[in-house]
């Protein structure tokens, strides 16, 4: 069965022409690309854009020999897409901006667990995940860039640094510091995060 083979294994079967390898890659690794990409542009349009524009450039990429086995798949199509969404911003000329109020059904912070919780809980949860989103956006650029590589793309120190093209202790550093500054807004702006 396609779904216990390894990401290098379907890499190797697209390449030889097996489409439907390429369809097994996409459906397992859809989510937390998606997810990357929305948690950054805040556009349920404008993510599903850069999704097909990711998997488009990926099914270039390979076509073309120019992915490395020895890296991790989905770290790969995450570089991409982070490229692809820095490249519309650039291109765009402005930052993403958070509000709820256009599209207050979307919440990437939801899940299925927290289904059976009262309306209550959702509103709080909802108001969490938008100060918590409003916190990283005042963070410096590359501060806000780690973070948001290591906590919603879920990459490594090690990815983290070989995709920023920085150390992995000035990766870490830049964790930490965004991290003291967090807290620093959370104190100056007397912010309660917590649900109970």
């Amino acid at each position: 069965m396609k779904t216990k083979l390894k990401d290098k294994e379907l890499v190797s079967k697209f390449m030889n022409g097996d489409k439907s390898a390429l369809e097994t890659l996409i459906t397992r690794h859809k989510e937390r690309v998606y997810t990357y990409i929305f948690f950054i542009v805040k556009n349920e349009k404008l993510a599903e854009d850069i999704f097909q524009d990711t998997f488009i450039k990926v099914i270039k990429s390979l076509r073309q020999g120019k992915y490395n086995e020895q890296g991790v798949f989905v770290s790969w199509v995450i570089r991409i897409a982070h490229n692809l969404t820095i490249d519309f911003f650039r291109k765009d000329k402005r930052m993403p901006t958070y509000s709820n109020d256009e599209n207050p059904d979307i919440d990437i912070f939801n899940s299925k667990r927290f289904s059976e919780e009262t309306i209550e809980d959702e509103l709080i949860k909802n108001q969490i995940a938008k100060d918590v989103r409003n916190l990283v956006d005042e963070l410096p650029s590359e501060q806000r860039e780690v973070i948001l590589l290591r906590h919603f793309g879920n990459l490594s120190f090690r990815e983290i640094s070989e995709q920023t093209n920085v150390s992995i202790n000035t990766a870490l550093g830049r964790m930490r510091y965004a991290l003291i500054n967090l807290r620093k807004l959370i104190e100056e702006k007397d912010l309660n995060l917590s649900i109970m």
